[in-house]
């Protein structure tokens, strides 16, 4: 149980103030999350990890020379947004070109994917580097299908390691993918974790059984099992990371023996007895061995079991010094200080105060648009608990309030750029941007470019026309398609997304009225959401426990169809005033 916090809401923002504030020798906030007090005082490549809160030591904590130049971080269990890691990378780069390096997971794909097309364009160099370490969540031909867990920490540290000494921006992105390739984890959960606020744990365990093959957003095991004892819970993991010993890997191996947020260290050394043992006996040599928490997962009751196998420039790579505010391995040279690293938020920001022409008829239409978006914003806040319970039962839980993040920011930059005298185009494109850059994560993402998207088809000329709207539809339909690469059937917003656009279009080219077929494209997205209960989910985080998500509707589908029936109610009403108050 996470027991203290002030508000929920902001739990991982004070958190990240209070680490801040402790190390401030080592480390400084900067928009987006943290980066090392100062640069290096020559250029090299800047190694940025990232990902959701809830991690500690990972990621902020592993900041510092040696390893990460910078953290993107993200809201508990959540991908941070496409802003927060532009700006942070920004923040962090000292001339050698910018590496990204992160778990497999889609929210972080995107973010990460978004915040590189930015730096590249902008003539940085820049790359990503996706850690797939975990054998449970996918078979072996499936291998980029893989979560990233515990095995983040040694690919981030060979990285950093390999940066620090000056290697060339190829070869920092060369060597943390063949880390990658030579990592295996699997992890075993004895307990689910629990939000900061929330009355119960994600998952629940049966007495004397845990849950194996976990995932380090709350994710319970695949599979549950009757709790061994440490000695046979060390053979179990040793024979799985060794039954998938990768061609060509050595004998010599770096291993991580992980706790998850609540297993004890005395705990973790009486496995490690077993596990040494069992992995000396296979004749593995081990290097520098690391036992205790790297990798957690909030207050997850859990351990994991992470092999990488070794050559010698890796070897050298996982045994080179560091020193950061959660690690220290040997001895730095004594540090050249460069600069004080400078916070990039400035220029992340857009211009907001330029607000483009537009006329009355567009501006008129834009509070239509904000009355929308309150009514949303009504909508998922009194279905948040909901949502998140959905999504809990093989995800993460984080989906209603990832929902509730994004249309709070949506709506109060919707309500600042209608009040500035912006039209509908320029209304929906401010929040959408505010979404992504607040919410992270998948659901982020997505509804941030769509209601871009949306936003830029109608534009800010006139109030649209029906045909008009249609084809927005259809732009915010095209743009969450390419970027999230979901097909129907997947189990996601897509599975109620296209039937609520296909059946709109269909009926506006059969009627008359501003808003005809709206109301029935609303009930075909009900209903295929509803329906999205008979599949099991081909992406995302629910992937790996598919065949429990069985019998529960997509969350994404399920707010997708409550959003648009709340955006069907609100535009048939009469227009509101300009004024608006902005969500707390």
């Amino acid at each position: 149980m996470t027991r203290i916090f002030n508000d929920p809401a902001v739990f991982a923002e004070e958190a990240l103030q209070g680490f801040c504030e402790l190390h401030a020798d080592l480390v400084r906030r900067v928009d987006g999350g943290v980066v090392r007090r100062r640069r290096p005082a020559q250029p090299k490549v800047a190694v940025i990890a990232g990902g959701g809160s809830g991690h500690y030591p990972a990621f902020a904590g592993l900041v510092g020379r040696g390893f990460a130049d910078g953290a993107v971080v993200g809201n508990i269990f959540t991908s941070p947004s496409a802003q927060q890691a532009h700006s942070v990378a920004r923040a962090a780069a000292s001339g050698g070109g910018v590496v990204f390096t992160y778990g497999n997971y889609a929210g972080d794909v995107m973010n990460f994917g978004l915040a590189s097309e930015r730096l590249a364009a902008e003539g940085i160099p820049v790359a990503n580097v996706v850690v797939t370490d975990d054998i449970a969540s996918a078979p072996p031909v499936e291998a980029d299908k893989r979560r990233g867990i515990a095995g983040d920490f040694t690919v981030f540290k060979i990285m950093g390691a390999a940066a620090e000494a000056g290697a060339e921006f190829d070869d920092v992105v060369r060597l943390g993918r063949k880390a990658n390739s030579l990592t295996r984890t699997i992890g075993t959960a004895f307990g689910g974790c629990t939000f900061p606020g929330a009355e119960a744990p994600l998952f629940t365990i049966p007495d004397r059984q845990m849950g194996l093959g976990l995932g380090i957003h709350g994710e319970p095991g695949l599979l549950d099992t009757e709790l061994p004892s440490a000695a046979e819970l060390g053979q179990e993991l040793v024979a799985r990371v060794l039954a998938e010993k990768p061609d060509g890997g050595g004998n010599r191996i770096a291993v991580i023996l992980n706790g998850l947020g609540s297993t004890k260290h005395e705990e973790l050394f009486v496995l490690w007895r077993t596990v040494a043992a069992q992995l000396r006996e296979a004749g593995c040599t081990l290097v520098l061995p690391e036992v205790g928490e790297l990798v957690t997962s909030l207050d997850m009751a859990g351990v994991s079991l992470t092999v990488t196998w070794l050559d010698e420039e890796l070897e050298l790579l996982w045994a080179a010094p560091a020193e950061t505010p959660a690690y220290r391995r040997g001895a730095l040279s004594a540090a050249v200080d460069g600069a004080e690293t400078a916070d990039a938020a400035e220029a992340d920001d857009p211009e907001r105060t330029v607000v483009p022409d537009s006329t009355s008829e567009s501006r008129e239409f834009a509070q239509h648009c904000v009355a929308a978006l309150e009514t949303a914003r009504l909508t998922l806040h009194e279905a948040e608990a909901r949502l998140g319970e959905m999504d809990a039962v093989a995800g993460d839980g984080d989906h209603g309030r990832g929902m509730v993040r994004g249309i709070d920011a949506a709506f109060n930059a919707a309500v600042l750029a209608a009040d500035n005298g912006a039209g509908a185009g320029t209304v929906l494109t401010a929040a959408g941007d505010s979404w992504a850059a607040k919410a992270g994560g998948t659901s982020g993402v997505l509804w941030g470019a769509g209601l871009r998207a949306f936003g830029e088809s109608i534009g800010d000329a006139a109030a649209p026309s029906p045909t008009a709207l249609v084809a927005a539809v259809k732009s915010f339909t095209d743009r969450i398609l390419i970027l999230g690469k979901a097909e129907p059937g997947d189990k996601t917003m897509v599975d109620a997304l296209l039937p609520f656009h296909r059946t709109l279009t269909e009926a506006t080219a059969h009627n008359n009225g501003a808003f005809a077929g709206w109301e029935q494209a609303c009930r075909a997205a009900v209903g295929a959401a509803e329906a999205t209960a008979a599949l099991a989910p081909r992406k995302g985080r629910a992937r790996p426990l598919a065949e429990e998500s069985i019998g529960t509707p997509d969350p994404g589908a399920t707010s997708l169809a409550m959003v648009s029936a709340a955006v069907v109610r609100r535009f048939t009403a009469p227009a509101p005033s300009a004024a608006h108050s902005t969500a707390n």
